[in-house]
């Protein structure tokens, strides 16, 4: 039994009650928060960290990320969603294990040096010569220490049926639901402490078929798993919808089973008053990326209207290919500016955006009575950001200082009890290493395209 105790920090424990402690502690013991309040940790400790100067929350949760696009940083940089997608996915075609492993390393090493603990990842391109990208993703996370959630995704519909993938790409129908179903076997873990789960992807509307969409969503639900695809991303997308299915993509997602509390969709940025209320109702999630939303211009998603609907709606990164920086704690930041833009400055408060990286993505997953709040019982996953600097020195409100100001360093990063990441340095792996392997990787997937 270890017991690590944090004190002399500030503590916003975004529980129920918003309960804050301007000088208060965090007590871990093992995996699990045992205690939290104001003062020092009670009992006894094997250590004892002084975070004055600090600001305790929890570990941030990213709820919609591609790591193999660290691969393919910067291409497309002024296109459309589906420009881009055109242009990336011939490159994409040229991924194996190896690149997928060192693309994911760089990408999880780079989101939990900005806070984040656990990632929802959403793969779904395959390549017949690629190997085992499951296999690549898991050893990834490992590798790092993070938690993860790997959506097994999937494309059956390519160019010659009407998708936007190149025929190359895709999978047959019942291969992609097979080669899901064997993911489900081989990595989720359904215990409250897991590292690793696995959830049912369906790329989206433009690339699966309905038949896909359909028993994707009976898989999932027949194993006890959740459900995830992008919809309602763009314009194009609406349009296309509309012109094939005669309605929406919410109301397409809505006729094909799509919706409930086992849910959560990425971006949701073009929904109708109803298609909100709907997510709300049902308690469907949304990952709202305001990064890549603004990377590729496709629109700002309704989250004031989501949330008053009663929607969880947490952060997500989205590929590296569309938000080149990759770092979760800058989507605090944008997530409220975006809010503002849409819907003035009491959109969005600064809590409200903390509460979205953390337990509103906790709720996105599933995961709410585990993670995403600093409360006894559970699992210790939590950021001490470091405020005593130059760039945050005399903001009064730590909240505000994290959310509104430059991204602080990390003092320390923990997940389930172990250390992630102190002092603005990764503890789990070198960097120099995975950056010197994500450069290789890169160049040989480009390269390999050129051949």
């Amino acid at each position: 039994m270890t017991r690590i105790a944090i004190e002399n920090a500030a503590v916003c424990t975004v529980d129920d009650q918003n309960t804050e402690y301007p000088s208060g502690h965090v007590l871990v013991e093992d995996d699990r928060i045992v205690s939290v309040g104001p003062g020092q940790a009670p009992g006894v400790a094997d250590r004892r960290i002084d975070a004055g100067g600090c600001l305790v929350t929890p570990g941030l949760v990213n709820t919609h990320h591609h790591l193999y696009q660290w691969a393919t940083r910067g291409l497309a940089a002024d296109s459309t969603l589906f420009e881009w997608l055109v242009e990336l996915y011939p490159v994409w075609g040229g991924l194996d294990a190896e690149i997928t492993h060192a693309a994911a390393s760089a990408g999880l090493a780079r989101l939990a040096l900005t806070g984040c603990t656990t990632v929802a990842d959403h793969h779904y391109v395959f390549p017949a010569a690629g190997g085992d990208q499951l296999d690549a993703l898991v050893s990834a996370t490992h590798r790092i220490g993070v938690r993860a959630h790997l959506v097994r995704g999937s494309m059956d519909r390519g160019e010659s049926a009407g998708g936007l993938p190149p025929d190359n790409l895709v999978e047959e129908t019942e291969a992609a639901l097979l080669g899901t179903e064997q993911a489900i076997d081989a990595w989720h873990d359904p215990r409250p402490e897991a590292r690793i789960r696995i959830a049912v992807g369906p790329c989206s509307p433009f690339s699966v078929s309905e038949r896909l969409m359909t028993g994707a969503a009976e898989l999932a639900r027949g194993r006890g798993v959740r459900l995830h695809t992008h919809l309602a991303e763009t314009l194009d997308e609406d349009r296309q919808c509309r012109a094939e299915n005669g309605c929406s993509p919410a109301e397409y997602a809505d006729k094909l089973g799509w919706l409930g509390p086992d849910v959560w969709l990425a971006h949701t940025v073009h929904l109708a008053p109803e298609a909100v209320l709907r997510l709300g109702t049902t308690g469907t999630g949304s990952a709202h990326c305001p990064t890549s939303n603004g990377r590729l211009g496709t629109g700002i998603a309704p989250v004031r209207e989501l949330l008053d609907a009663g929607a969880p709606v947490g952060l997500g990164v989205d590929g590296a290919a569309s938000n080149e920086s990759g770092g979760l704690g800058e989507e605090l930041h944008q997530a409220l500016l975006q809010a503002r833009q849409r819907g003035g400055p009491t959109a969005l408060s600064v809590r409200e955006a903390l509460r979205l990286g953390t337990i509103g993505g906790a709720r996105c997953l599933g995961r709410a009575a585990e993670l995403g709040s600093l409360e006894p019982g559970k699992l210790a996953d939590l950021a001490v950001w470091r405020l005593d600097g130059l760039a945050h020195s005399g903001i009064a409100d730590p909240v505000a200082a994290l959310v509104l100001g430059a991204l602080p360093p990390l003092a320390l990063l923990l997940v389930g009890g172990e250390t992630v990441v102190t002092e603005g340095e990764l503890r789990t792996a070198d960097e120099s290493v995975i950056s010197n392997q994500l450069h290789a990787a890169s160049a040989r997937l480009v390269s390999s395209r050129e051949l």
